[in-house]
């Protein structure tokens, strides 16, 4: 199947922390760091989804903030740090290429971000992504 989705990160499930509704999954990226997603219990249920599962995880570019630096005090629960591959603006809005360890994420914000933050190729910036804003599908 073919998704519109830029950001697709293989991986494995660490854990699965159930709640009433939803569950933490944390999945350990091919390259080592650790993201956590934010689904339903549901979607865990349906996907069969446990301890050693491979996973990919989907991140929409528009879902995918970038700061300058490593953020403390936020609620945000992944923090990629990476270099800027290439930055292409438009009339309002900008696609920002990121490389990360073991991959590379795209990121979508505002023209007028890119020029506040100074971002160009070789910047180093810290890619956030909400535990919500991360899908899982079976790899």
């Amino acid at each position: 199947m073919s998704l519109s989705i830029r950001n697709q990160l293989p991986g494995t499930v660490t854990s699965v922390t159930p709640g009433e509704v939803m569950a933490t999954v944390k999945v350990r990226l091919d390259a080592g760091q650790e993201i956590t997603a934010a689904v339903t219990l549901e979607a865990v249920q349906e996907l069969g989804l446990t301890s050693g599962s491979t996973v990919r995880a989907l991140i929409k570019s528009t879902e995918v903030s970038l700061a300058t630096g490593r953020v403390t005090g936020l609620s945000i629960r992944n923090q990629l740090p990476g270099t800027v591959t290439d930055v292409a603006s438009g009339g309002a809005m900008a696609r920002v290429k990121v490389q990360v360890e073991g991959g590379e994420l795209t990121s979508a914000i505002t023209k007028d971000a890119v020029s506040e933050l100074g971002l160009s190729a070789g910047s180093e910036v810290v890619a956030l992504i909400k535990s919500t804003e991360v899908s899982l599908s079976n790899a």
